[in-house]
């Protein structure tokens, strides 16, 4: 491993829970690590940035970036952000997008990575989407980051070359846990629920696919949970 002082840069989208979380630890072998925060009015808000930060002091990430994208809530049109939507009980097989869906969040959320990632010279952008996701949420697809790879070349200064890294969007939700396991990510410190932010409510789409995640790896979630009902 190069010295950390002659490490590439990564921009590491970190929203406080185990997918990014797992994505942060995965950089971390070979990118010195910028990890950057996005506030947009979600219900657990203030409990995903304590994650956020509990995340990055356990890496010492020295550069980190919170930044707010308020105009999400505003816009609403999703459970996590209009609080007059209620979260959806978690049905695993449903089909179609659910009610959690911020539009085109994650597009938001790119472009100020990619601004933070030219500024710093940063040569990667790592975001933790999960295509076990994408059925509900068409911006978790490879193909929507590869489209943006094409904006970010076209839109950045010559000479810029960023790409999009997704390491963990083909894989399930207990290969994920495995991962993070292995790579001793700290995975008690993240948080996942989408509407409690004491203990996880056990039964939101968000707590379902973690606690199935766990479940399927034979090991024990260590988030606090008000149920915590069998998902396998």
């Amino acid at each position: 491993m190069r010295p950390r002082s002659q490490q590439k840069i990564a921009v590491v989208l970190v929203s406080g829970g185990m997918d990014s979380c797992v994505t942060a630890a995965i950089a971390a072998r070979k990118y010195s690590l910028a990890l950057l925060h996005v506030n947009y009015g979600q219900r657990t808000e203030a409990r995903e940035l304590k994650a956020f930060h509990d995340v990055a002091d356990f890496y010492g990430a020295k550069q980190r970036l919170v930044v707010s994208l308020k105009a999400l809530e505003a816009i609403g049109h999703s459970s996590l952000t209009d609080r007059d939507i209620k979260v959806s009980r978690a049905n695993l097989k449903r089909k179609g997008i659910p009610s959690s869906y911020v539009p085109f969040r994650n597009a938001h959320l790119l472009a100020t990575a990619t601004s933070w990632a030219e500024a710093l010279g940063a040569s990667a952008i790592f975001i933790g989407a999960v295509e076990e996701d994408s059925s509900g949420y068409p911006d978790c697809r490879r193909i929507f980051y590869d489209a943006f790879e094409k904006t970010i070349a076209a839109g950045t200064k010559p000479g810029t070359r960023i790409k999009i890294l997704t390491p963990v969007i083909g894989m399930k939700k207990d290969e994920i846990v495995k991962t993070g396991v292995r790579l001793k990510a700290p995975l008690h410190l993240t948080w996942s629920c989408y509407q409690s932010s004491h203990k996880a409510c056990g039964v939101c789409d968000s707590c379902a696919l973690r606690l199935r995640g766990f479940q399927r790896a034979g090991m024990k979630d260590p988030l606090p949970y008000a149920k915590r009902p069998l998902y396998r």
